[in-house]
């Protein structure tokens, strides 16, 4: 008897403020996740400023919003980078995309569940910020990874979108991952940080995965738009995306 397939794992990647490497750290996370035999789908769920395909160099036919607007198969818009590496490719420059109604994410769930079964992990890259389309991703996915960094305002934002999401939505679970340590003291510290402000006023725990280190390379893929795991898979940056993919099973 041929083996029932597993259902694909829905994540959410999202961000209190932009510029903490949120769609690095997507695309290169679902490269790692191909490289355990996984094939893996990014949705680019930045519905006003998508950046995806530019960070991987892709050319853009069909995106979510033709999909939402014609009603066609979601399979027609995937750009398929790798044989098992996918992308949805979000609008970019459409005011209107950043607040879709009701009926818009009803038609965008079932577009993103339809093509989801031809996949182990669907992962969506948010936009940044507690925007309408930010926190219905939240809702909709089955595991979230927040994305912060070491600076201060990265933490309040982080906080400021975990209060949200658990105040108003009824959500308890959160994945940490810390981008940009410069150092483990720097990573343990903002990371208890956080998860004792949370743990105080809202009662939540949360997890943290990894941190993932300040690492030149990262930079310099991002200008030559490669993904640094690809560039440069020695590097520090690399070895913990790596170790991340690793432990996806950690994910509360």
């Amino acid at each position: 008897m041929a083996q029932k397939k597993k259902k694909p794992l829905i994540l959410c990647v999202t961000s209190g403020k932009g510029g903490v490497g949120k769609t690095s750290f997507t695309v290169n996370f679902a490269i790692a996740l191909t490289r355990n035999d996984n094939r893996v789908l990014i949705v680019d769920g930045d519905m006003g400023l998508a950046n995806v395909d530019v960070l991987l160099r892709l050319s853009v036919k069909q995106n979510i919003r033709d999909i939402l607007e014609s009603g066609a198969d979601p399979r027609q818009a995937l750009i398929f980078v790798r044989p098992d590496l996918a992308v949805l490719p979000g609008s970019s420059g459409v005011p209107e995309m950043v607040a879709l109604g009701d009926n818009q994410q009803n038609r965008l769930a079932a577009f993103i569940l339809e093509v989801a079964q031809d996949f182990d992990y669907v992962i969506i890259d948010t936009a940044a910020g507690i925007g309408s389309s930010v926190l219905w991703y939240n809702r909709f996915c089955d595991r979230n990874i927040f994305i912060l960094s070491p600076d201060p305002t990265s933490m309040t934002d982080a906080y400021a979108l975990i209060k949200l999401l658990s105040r108003d939505h009824g959500i308890n679970r959160f994945n940490l991952v810390l981008n940009f340590v410069q150092g483990a003291r720097e990573g343990e510290h903002t990371v208890e940080t956080i998860k004792r402000v949370t743990q105080r006023f809202l009662k939540l725990e949360l997890a943290h995965l990894g941190s993932i280190p300040e690492d030149k390379s990262v930079k310099r893929a991002v200008l030559d738009q490669v993904p640094f795991i690809e560039q440069t898979p020695g590097s520090k940056a690399s070895r913990a995306i790596h170790d991340l993919a690793q432990r996806v099973d950690m994910l509360i």
